[in-house]
């Protein structure tokens, strides 16, 4: 009934994943939801092998809760979903996103999952010209207001955390040192965006010295059997690098992955 509404900068859609406020002119995750009501089906697709009902999921680096939805779907009200997203406008969406299909299992954490507790100053962006909203960093931090910067070991004490996923535009490692307790403790499968070449070793070394198997998972952006069906592939050659990474002591028979076996590796893709 409102699908195509305009609400400022942002439309609202039908999608994959249920009702969605979105900013058409985001470079990736709106013009994918706007065209193809979805955002990488291909990372969701594996999330629903990582994750069931009532599981604890960490969500950093939310944005507008393309895969929140996805979580929170997946545990179920038995379940839970930390959402973190520390741009203002972009966190109102996502707990509106959350608020417009009806999740009580989500808490949006308006904060950066950072190495240790603190404050940044998180400048506002103007969403009524087109970017890449996605690819705002912790790098780009220093002007604007406030924002709270926790460390995930701060909810070590959480129940039954079986996945994390970090998406944080360069600044994993830093996340990844702030929840050395809660990964200790639990042992989740971690789900890393590793997309920075220059910081690519130095990750990987990271998660290997925590006694995790790496595997390259690679994402396309066009899904063709898209909730849409709209056949046109409009990121032609683009996909998501990111690491699945499982605990070694874990009896996991992974498949169709290829394994990392040093920090030197190279996903192969050339935006990395």
């Amino acid at each position: 009934m409102l699908e195509g509404a305009a609400f400022g900068a942002f439309r609202m859609a039908a999608t994959r994943e249920g009702v969605m406020l979105y900013n058409p002119v985001d470079t990736y995750i709106g013009v994918s939801i706007e065209r193809y009501g979805e955002f990488s089906f291909f990372e969701s697709q594996l999330f629903s092998q990582l994750c069931g009902p009532g599981d604890t999921v960490f969500d950093v680096g939310a944005n507008i809760g393309a895969h929140t939805l996805a979580f929170a779907r997946l545990v179920g009200p038995q379940g839970f979903v930390y959402a973190f997203e520390p741009v203002r406008v972009i966190f109102n969406v996502l707990c509106a996103n959350v608020a417009l299909n009806g999740y009580e299992n989500v808490q949006g954490i308006h904060a950066i999952a950072g190495r240790t507790p603190g404050e940044e100053r998180v400048p506002d962006l103007r969403h009524d010209e087109p970017g890449n909203f996605g690819a705002f960093s912790a790098s780009y931090f220093g002007d604007g207001r406030p924002v709270p910067r926790i460390p995930l070991d701060a909810f070590a004490a959480t129940e039954k955390i079986t996945l994390v996923k970090i998406d944080v535009e360069g600044m994993e490692g830093d996340v990844i040192a702030g929840a050395s307790d809660l990964i200790a403790r639990h042992r989740p499968v971690l789900f890393v965006e590793n997309d920075r070449r220059e910081r690519s070793a130095a990750l990987i070394a990271q998660l290997f010295a925590l006694d995790y198997r790496l595997f390259w998972h690679l994402a396309p952006l066009f899904n063709p059997d898209n909730y849409n069906a709209n056949p046109e592939d409009v990121f032609p050659g683009i996909v998501s690098v990111n690491m699945l990474c499982v605990p070694r002591e874990r009896a996991a028979n992974i498949t169709g992955f290829r394994e990392i076996t040093s920090p030197g590796d190279e996903s192969g893709v050339g935006n990395q």
